[in-house]
């Protein structure tokens, strides 16, 4: 017999390009960033029915993104906030979110391959 624990979907490295940063130029030029998402979510029911109304849709967590993503901001922390806010709103089933944006390629003076940041929130579903 099996129990069922948790479920995770994910979109990984997801590379789009928009206009976040604290300097005018990074807003106006724009930079390609990479976007990984891990929603935790009960799939049991999907697992049995084959039916994608039974879980979370990855391409409308892909709609998401983009749509968060295409937003400027001064700040990836504020960036991250919006689109994991969004989520838990969209799929109200989500038990918790994990987000990570990064930068790559960051106007920082250094070689530096990305500068990023990660977000993990829980879902509270408790308060009104």
């Amino acid at each position: 017999m099996m129990k069922f624990e948790k479920s995770v979907i994910s979109l990984d490295d997801v590379r789009l390009y928009a206009y976040h940063g604290v300097l005018e130029q990074e807003r106006r030029v724009g930079a390609e960033y990479s976007v990984t998402v891990r929603v935790h979510y009960n799939i049991s029911k999907a697992m049995e029915s084959d039916d994608v109304a039974d879980t979370l849709n990855y391409a409308t967590l892909l709609d998401i993104v983009k749509r968060e993503m295409a937003q400027p901001s001064n700040l990836l922390e504020h960036v991250v906030g919006r689109m994991g806010h969004a989520i838990i709103d969209h799929f109200p089933q989500t038990e918790a979110v994990e987000l990570t944006v990064t930068k790559l390629n960051p106007p920082m003076g250094a070689l530096c391959a990305g500068a990023g940041v990660t977000l993990h929130l829980i879902n509270d579903k408790t308060q009104a």
